[in-house]
Formats: C-alpha cells, structure tokens, sequence
C-alpha cells in the first residue's frame, strides 16, 4: 500500500469509526431513561454494537496510521477538532421522537451502506461490514416499527415525529457528500459511494413516511463540515463527559 492510499484509508476508517462511537455515545444516554423495561434494554444494546463497531474501525485506523496509537488513544485523546463524525450522530437526544427519527435515517443509509461495503476489495473492511450489516438490519427493523407507531398514534406523537424531522432533514445531505479520501479509495474498490445511495435511501425514507401520516419537509437548508472537523457545540460537551476517565486515569483499557 502506497502513502497515499495509506493516509487516505487511514481517514476513512477514522470517519467511520468517529461516526460509530459518537452515536454509541449519545445512544447510550437513553440507558435507566427508556420508555419502557424492554426498550430500555434495546437501546442499550444499539449503543453497545455501535461502540463496538467503533472498535473495530479504530483498531484497523491504528494499525494503518502506525505511529504507535491504540483505539484508545483514538477515541479518548483527540480533541473536537480532530473528530470528523457526521453532524446528525452529535446532536442531543431531545426527545424519544428525535432519537428514533435520527436512528431510522441512519439505520437506513447504514443498510444501504453496509451493503456495498461487504464487496470492498479490502478484506478487513469487508469483514467488519458483514458483521456489522446483521446489527443494522436489526436496528432498522426496530426503529422502522417506532416510525410507523409514534406516526400512526396519538396527535402528540405525530407531532413530535414531525417536528424530529423538520429539525433533523437539514443534517441528512451529509450522509451522500464524498470526501476526498473516500473518492481516492473508490478507485480501488475500498470505499462506497455514498452518492449512489441517495435515491434508494430516499426512496424507502418516502415510503414509510407515507406510511406512518409523516411528511419530507420542503426546506432546502443543510448543514455540514463534520468531516472536516466543523462541529457544533454539542460535540465538545459529549467528548468532555465521555473523555474524562482515561484522561484523569490514562492507561487504562476496554
């Protein structure tokens, strides 16, 4: 492998693991607070495959940036800047409905995702999504369901549905904007094309708000740069509570 393919796999299993554990983290949150016993179980286990996925992808970065650093220097010893997670997988649980409509349109992309990454011409990559698409599958069939009940229930549930995609529609063109690593790895059949997504992902988002009595805002807005390590304040807040341990104790491991 080359130093330029190096450095470029070397930001992409960073990007993927950044966006696997910050969702870990906040999905986490909801543990002890679900709406019920069995829910609350179910959420916990999200977070715990996320955050071991995010293992995964930071041990494989670690190896490929061999300068030494383990998945634990990775995850405990950046700081916000240096993060280059999605927008969307950083924002605050709000409420049960915008944690359910964020984790629907990412359980979505991730099926789509994941898919295509199974074929990578990266063994170790390949691996790990072929692991990983067996948990997203459960995830979508999940936050699906929640999808279609908090749609089809009560006048507030609709409306705290509707208000979680108002707020969250403006975070999800990022999922489809190709970096500059991952247009060099594509070449070689590494990465995905996340452009290639965009009309199956909106397709079944489509149908199942029409499904469940939800509408696709109109609004055009978007925002990004969590790539390129642009974040909202909301960033810093998680990594300062999540960080705090293994920067107060370092040396200690998973």
């Amino acid at each position: 492998m080359n130093k330029i393919t190096n450095s470029a796999l070397y930001s992409y299993l960073l990007g993927m693991a950044d966006d696997a554990l910050i969702l870990g983290q906040r999905t986490s949150e909801w543990c002890s607070r679900g709406p019920f016993l069995e829910e609350d179980i179910a959420l916990s286990n999200v977070a715990l495959d996320y955050i071991g996925r995010a293992r995964m992808f930071y041990q494989y970065a670690a190896e490929v940036e061999g300068l030494g650093r383990t998945e634990d220097d990775l995850a405990y010893f950046r700081d916000e800047r240096d993060f280059s997670n999605l927008l969307i997988n950083e924002l605050p649980n709000f409420d049960f409905a915008f944690s359910i409509v964020r984790q629907y349109f990412l359980d979505v992309h991730a099926c789509l995702y994941l898919a295509q990454l199974t074929s990578s011409t990266d063994q170790r990559l390949s691996a790990v999504a072929c692991k990983a698409i067996k948990e997203s599958r459960y995830h979508l069939k999940r936050s699906q369901t929640w999808v279609l009940q908090l749609g089809q229930g009560s006048d507030e549930s609709q409306r705290r549905m509707q208000s979680a995609i108002d707020e969250l529609w403006g975070y999800t063109p990022e999922l489809f904007i190709m970096t500059e690593s991952e247009t060099a790895l594509l070449a070689q059949g590494i990465a995905v094309n996340r452009e290639d997504l965009l009309q199956d992902w909106t397709k079944s988002v489509m149908a199942d708000m029409k499904n469940s009595n939800l509408q696709i805002p109109d609004q055009q807005w978007k925002v990004i740069g969590g790539r390129e390590g642009e974040h909202s304040e909301h960033l810093g807040h998680l990594l300062s509570q999540m960080q705090i341990l293994q920067r107060s104790y370092p040396g200690l491991t998973w």
